[in-house]
């Protein structure tokens, strides 16, 4: 585990005060949001950082229009994620991070309430940005290595978005206003070592509103617990089946069982509960097999597993055990859909959005999902509204062969898998940075 010495921490200053405090906190154009026609989004991409791609089915689109901040402009409009949140009790969340951070500010504005990130996020960020190159070049010429250098340009981003998140988290109690980042996925079969991971992570990014990702590999459900354990607040992401996820939620009780706290207000969790990624798997296993019947299901085991696993998230949150836990402050691990871009053209670009709406639950969603739901989602609570029809998709599927162990474990091993190699490719480019730079001997 590369280590970080003297990491550098933005000036202490007071609290942000709620969303229109941003006007006069940042010495940056102030964003609002508006809804127009998808030419005038066009015609101003170039000075927008929101793109559209242009196979996604849009009528209007998200925009961004920037005035100086002088305090007088007009307050941005709802958008359909405020109304997520205020009617229906699900924070919306956004998939992706880079620089400059302030990026996010209009989509704070327009209702987004966290963030969350990855290795692949960040090989993609920083190999393809110069916007790190000043402070990389600054840490390789102090003596870092690369890959603590990796670290530092991580760190300084997320401790970035945690303070333009802490209006949101002071406003909830620390209910809300996350900022999600990843333990090295090396680490992935490494009990321990995910443990001290997570303990350092958490003491150099020094947030109160900063999640540490952690998989849910089964080497690391005991790491689970145990960073729990100490008051530290976990997302534990790359959940793909029901077994799996139910483990996860042990791990978190059995963590504020095992914390000894009294007040258990403040320790907080979510479990990133992968979506589109069981619908590309089990789809092609449903062509192979070819009948009628197996291709009619093509699309609907995703959402089913969510819809259960939901269930699941209101039986394990409630009962004795439970109810001990909340006379001491304990919060429930939310469930946070994740995984909701639409990896097949053919589906509704909100299928993974859409249908998994309900209380105490996140939506995290890149780019394409975020505009989509945006500029035309319906809010309504959805996730239990067909819970005997999931459970008839779920046996269909079951009884056609579907093994869906089997699918957990393979969309696990495949998440793990490509997270280490957007990590080891990141380091690969760093190291050629560095070298291209000559900052360092080849």
């Amino acid at each position: 585990m590369a280590t970080v010495s003297k990491l550098a921490s933005p000036s202490p200053s007071a609290s942000l005060s709620p969303y229109s405090s941003f006007k006069s906190r940042y010495s940056v154009p102030v964003c609002f949001v508006d809804l127009n026609t998808k030419t005038a989004f066009l015609a101003r991409a170039s000075s927008s950082k929101l793109s559209v791609p242009s196979s996604h089915r849009l009528t209007r689109s998200l925009v961004v229009r920037c005035a100086q901040s002088t305090g007088n402009g007009s307050p941005p409009k709802k958008t359909t994620l405020h109304d997520l949140y205020e009617r229906e009790g699900q924070s919306p969340w956004y998939d992706n991070l880079c620089r400059p951070v302030t990026d996010l500010i209009p989509l704070i504005e327009s209702g987004v309430r966290g963030v969350t990130s990855n290795p692949a996020i960040f090989q993609k960020a920083i190999s393809s940005s110069n916007a790190y190159n000043d402070q990389f070049r600054e840490l390789v010429q102090s003596g870092k290595d690369i890959e603590s250098a990796y670290w530092e340009l991580v760190v300084k981003d997320i401790q970035d978005a945690c303070k333009l998140f802490e209006p949101i988290y002071d406003q909830t109690d620390g209910g809300d206003g996350y900022v999600s980042v990843e333990v090295s996925p090396r680490l992935a079969d490494d009990t321990k070592g995910t443990v001290e991971a997570a303990k350092w992570l958490h003491k150099v990014v020094d947030r109160p509103n900063v999640y540490i990702k952690i998989p849910a590999t089964a080497p690391c459900i005991p790491s689970i617990k145990e960073v729990i354990s100490n008051g530290i607040n976990v997302n534990v992401t790359l959940i793909f089946s029901l077994a799996r996820y139910e483990a996860v939620i042990d791990a978190y009780l059995d963590g504020l069982e095992a914390s000894g706290l009294s007040d258990l207000s403040r320790v907080t969790s979510v479990a990133s509960f992968f979506v589109s990624r069981v619908d590309t798997l089990i789809d092609k296993m449903l062509e192979k097999i070819g009948t009628p019947e197996s291709l009619d299901l093509r699309g609907k085991a995703a959402v089913t597993q969510a819809a259960l696993a939901y269930r699941l998230y209101q039986k394990k949150f409630s009962g004795p055990r439970w109810e001990a836990l909340v006379k001491k402050g304990a919060k429930k691990q939310r469930l946070l859909w994740a995984s909701t871009s639409v990896k097949n053209p053919a589906y509704p670009d909100t299928l993974y959005v859409a249908p998994l709406i309900g209380p105490d639950t996140v939506s995290t969603m890149p780019d394409q999902a975020l505009q989509a739901f945006i500029d035309h989602g319906s809010v309504e609570r959805t996730i239990d509204a067909n819970v005997s029809e999931a459970e008839g998709i779920y046996s269909a599927l079951e009884k056609l062969g579907i093994d869906w162990s089997y699918v957990g474990n393979q969309l696990e091993v495949e998440g793990v898998d490509s997270f280490k190699k957007s990590f080891d490719s990141l380091l690969d480019t760093l190291q050629e940075k560095a070298n291209s730079l000559k900052l360092v001997s080849s």
